[in-house]
Order: C-alpha cells, then structure tokens, then sequence
C-alpha cells in the first residue's frame, strides 16, 4: 500500500514538539498516508537528533517520511508564520510544557480561532493543570509514577524497564484520540482538542495490574503476583533457549500439557487436581514444569507443545524476533536501509500493511516549498535573511 492510497491520505499533520511521544504519533499518522510537516527549531532542530542531522538512528525511526521547516519560534515573525499555516492543515500536534505554546500564541484556543475545522492534540508528562503539571517528565519518569516499574519488577526491588514503554504507548494513545477526532470532524464537522499524558496513557498497559489490585484485595501487583492467576510460565530447555507456556484456566490446556510431557501422573495430583490448586500451589508447579522442560531440546518442545494445542511461544531475543519467519511474513518493517530497518504501523487494510517512506529529513529541508504556501518569495527572502526560519543546504541523496 503507497502512502497516497493509504486511509489518511490527503490529512495534513503540523507537528510542534520533540523526542518520542508526539512524533511517534505524527509518525503512526504519517504511516496512514497523512503528510506530516515538523516544526523545528533553526539551529540544531529537534534536539532528539542528538547533533546528528538526518543520521541518529532513533530519530530516523520516528520521524522518517516528514517534512522538515526550520522556525525560530522566539522571535514574533516565526510565530506569525507558524499562525499563518495553521489553517492549511487538519491536525497540530504538540508536546510541549502546559502554557508555553498559548503564551506564544500557539495554543489550542488560538489555533482553532484560525481554523475551527482543527483538530489540536496535546500530551503531557502529567496533565495540564494540578501541581504537577509543569514537571518535566520523560519515559522513566511516567513509567515509575504510573505504576510500571513496580508491576515489572520482583516485591521490594524495583527496576526500571528495559524499554521506553510510556512515550511510545502515550503516542499511540495520542494517534488514537487524533483518528477519533478525525472521524467525528467527518460526521459533525467540528474541530476538537484531544489530550493527554504520559501518565493517562500508561494506564492502557497497567489496566489489568489495576483490575488486579480490586480484585486481590488491594494487594499490589508485582512481577510475580500476575503469574499464579494466568498460569505463565517460563522454562528453560535442554538446548539453552527457553520456552513460554500459558494454561490459564482451561482444563484442556492443562490436559494438552500433560500429554506434551508424557506426566497424567501428575494429574491426579491433589496439587494441581483443579485450577484453584494450581493457583495455590504455583510454586510447586512451576519447579516440576522446570525439571520437566530440561529433558528435552527447544525444538522438540515446540513440535510437543504445538500438538496439544497448548498456548506457547519461544522467550525470543529482538533479534529472534524479527527474523522469525511470521514476522517476516506479517511485513512488520521495512527492508534495512543505513543500517535500520523502521517499523511498519501495526495495522493492515484489505491484507496490506502501510509503506513507510525511508527518507529522513535534514533541518529545514522543506522550509522554503511549506512556507512558500503562505508567503512570497520575497518574503521568504527576508526571513531567511533574518534568521527567522532555515533552509537546507542540501547534499545530494
């Protein structure tokens, strides 16, 4: 599927912001077919480029396929121009501190009193209002607040992750809420502002550790604590690898596993007798199930496992992953390019998944063609001069 046929082609996307949440957003909306113009500032840009132009590696993964205009939005010409474009696009997306666009004029009341058709998306580290509303907040920082770290990590010992999780799932909600926008501007033809924060959208992947909460009388979830409930476990084999199993509560998954380990022995154990008793004797489960599993290879495991139609996955590494031939099947990125192979949005439309383009863009390399959308060529002239906005000197690609 090429980027004029996919299901926002034709929207036109003005990003304000930086490093992940928002231009992950812009991004996933820029792998639908929307044309995504970044708003950068002229010296440097988006300080996620870490000083290395259209080569950092993390900043091509999220901002691959944009147009790039650099405008210093300190002095007033810059933000009279940013104003000027506002009307020519559908969405702006931004994820600056509370306050800071609005004492620009960049706020969502200003920009939608010049186009009330607009849909202005905001998120946040906490909010827009409360006593935290103006901390800064990044990845780690939501990930610890929400309740994150301590749900992936053991009782009494908490760790961070391994990954950033909050900014790209708050961009994801934040992609999420713009679409639901989208379709209501088709219905109503009302404009709208969507917010939220990294701290909100954290909660779509602490849900069930909350629901766990109630439900365990407000015992707090930990790494472990979910474990006994969904019956997971993981269990190193003979081979090294390890494999991922899950009975939750069905009786025929814990009767296929029976039959993969050649145990019915161990169903007439009063321990594991019922799911309850599994629940209450995990432990002393999951230490038969890690004596069991060491007696074979990974492979036979699978052929074993796949048979008794047991829930299973090998634990793989990033790299088993996406070279694992479903994934590749899937067509989850894009082939490597420079020593990156981007992500593909995680949708597909009649069987086909969305293209996303490779090219990064260089500070300010589409200034001159967007600006000249508003304004003259002597004009542009003038701001170029001034030191207002940058364009590109562009090497050839």
């Amino acid at each position: 599927m090429t980027l004029t046929d996919a299901p926002l082609a034709g929207i036109r996307v003005l990003e304000l912001g930086g490093y992940v949440a928002a231009p992950y957003a812009t991004s996933l909306l820029g792998s639908l077919g929307a044309e995504v113009v970044k708003i950068e500032r002229p010296d440097g840009g988006d300080a996620f480029r870490r000083g290395d132009e259209d080569r950092y590696t993390y900043f091509r993964q999220y901002n691959a396929g944009k147009k790039s205009v650099a405008v210093d939005l300190k002095h007033p010409d810059g933000v009279a121009l940013v104003q000027a474009l506002v009307p020519r696009f559908d969405v702006v997306m931004e994820n600056i501190r509370p306050g800071k666009l609005e004492a620009l004029g960049l706020g969502a009341v200003d920009c939608q009193a010049l186009n009330p058709d607009l849909v202005y998306a905001s998120i946040t580290g906490f909010g827009p209002t409360g006593a935290m509303a103006h901390q800064p907040s990044y990845d780690s920082i939501a990930q610890s607040f929400s309740g994150m770290f301590s749900v992936l990590s053991d009782a009494g010992r908490p760790q961070i992750s391994g990954t950033c999780l909050a900014d790209v799932v708050g961009g994801m909600v934040n992609a999420t809420g713009v679409l639901a926008a989208l379709v209501g501007h088709a219905r109503t033809g009302r404009g709208r502002r969507v917010e939220t924060s990294l701290m909100e959208a954290v909660t779509t992947l602490t849900l069930d550790a909350i629901t766990q909460y109630f439900d365990d009388d407000h015992a707090e979830p930990t790494r472990q604590s979910r474990h006994p409930q969904a019956q997971s476990y993981a269990l190193a084999t003979s081979s090294g690898s390890a494999i991922t199993v899950h009975l939750s509560s069905s009786e025929r998954f814990w009767a296929g596993l029976l039959a993969a380990m050649d145990r019915p022995d161990l169903g007439a154990d009063p321990r594991f007798a019922t799911y309850a008793q599994r629940i209450a004797h995990y432990a002393d489960l999951a230490e038969v199930l890690a004596s069991e599993f060491l007696r074979r290879p990974a492979a036979a495991w699978e052929e074993r496992l796949r048979s008794a139609d047991v829930p299973y996955a090998p634990v793989h590494s990033v790299a088993g992953f996406l070279e694992h031939p479903q994934t590749r099947l899937l067509d989850l990125t894009e082939p490597e390019h420079d020593g990156l192979a981007l992500v593909r949005a995680p949708w597909r439309f009649d069987g086909e998944r969305p293209r996303r383009s490779p090219s990064t863009p260089r500070v300010g390399e589409h200034t001159r063609a967007v600006v000249a959308e508003v304004y003259d060529d002597d004009e542009v002239d003038r701001l170029v001069d001034a030191g207002v906005i940058h364009v590109a000197d562009l090497p050839s690609r």
